[in-house]
């Protein structure tokens, strides 16, 4: 297969990419800057230079390939609808390339939320915050295989770790608790993240466009919950600070999201494909020490 994956210099897609590869497909790559293309060609991809606004574009990747793995999102915290609204237009625009083939259409989204338990590939998110913007754009993609499209929604729990992370959510809380001295979490640190490598998440990906049925949830998940206080402790002990409790605003928008309990499962989706993660836990991971070079 030939397959057009957005977002392929990210953290996710320079995972992507080899794996394809590895697997004998092709990939082609959307790259906004110079860098990007680099990095995609340097990977073993082809180019083809456009953003994520240009809704052409996107449509022309997609009708020359025969299928589409959606990575691209504009993290920008400070307006996160219009990065939500752009998701949206980018998600349309590959879905109406694809509509009628039958041929792949796999987006990222994220793992829900749901009190009291772990969530499931059936849950949804009910969150009345910016990001659930994001449930309702992988909702109309889902929708899409009444169209002929075979559309797969690929959620990723909060942390995505692996060798080479600087952006995500863990290099954040290193960060804060180097310039700050105290290794922190948010009440008695006792709510879990979800977690997976970086590796496990692309082979998930892959088996997403070769295998997964249309209208597919998926959960790329390996570790179900990681107590927030277990991972400030190994963060305390690599960095040699004292690890405590700290009010949910000194984290700024991470505040929320650490405070909240959100452990999921993966168990659907490993009933449904031959998926299983094999790469270090979150916490092993950590312990690794290459975060910290």
């Amino acid at each position: 297969m030939r397959i057009f994956v957005t977002g392929p210099s990210g953290w996710i897609g320079s995972a992507l990419i080899p794996e394809l590869i590895a697997a004998g497909h092709q990939v082609l790559g959307l790259a906004r800057s110079q860098a990007s293309a680099a990095s995609v060609l340097d990977l073993g991809g082809e180019v083809l230079r456009a953003d994520l606004s240009d809704l052409d574009a996107l449509r022309a990747g997609a009708a020359e390939c025969d299928g589409v793995v959606h990575l691209a999102f504009i993290h920008d915290f400070t307006d996160f609808e219009a990065s939500v609204r752009a998701d949206s237009a980018a998600i349309s625009a590959l879905g109406a390339a694809l509509q009628g083939s039958g041929k792949p259409l796999a987006i990222a989204s994220g793992t829900p939320a749901v009190p009291g338990r772990l969530a499931t590939e059936r849950d949804r998110s009910t969150s009345n915050s910016p990001a659930a913007g994001r449930e309702a754009n992988a909702q109309a993609l889902l929708a899409m295989a009444d169209r002929g499209v075979r559309s797969v929604v690929v959620r990723l729990p909060r942390s995505v770790h692996g060798e080479g992370d600087r952006h995500g959510f863990l290099p954040r809380l290193i960060a804060r608790a180097r310039d700050t001295g105290v290794s922190g979490y948010v009440g008695d640190g006792s709510s879990r993240w979800p977690a997976v490598h970086v590796l496990d998440a692309a082979h998930l990906f892959r088996l997403a466009v070769e295998q997964a049925p249309a209208g597919s949830v998926l959960h790329a998940v390996g570790d179900e919950g990681v107590p927030i206080r277990d991972i400030a402790e190994v963060i305390g002990r690599h960095l040699g600070v004292p690890t405590g409790a700290v009010p949910a605003t000194q984290f700024g928008f991470l505040g929320g999201i650490l405070a909240v309990d959100q452990p999921a499962s993966s168990m659907l989706t490993r009933d449904l494909l031959p998926w299983q993660p094999f790469q270090p836990g979150l916490i092993e991971d950590l312990g690794k020490g290459h975060y910290f070079a």
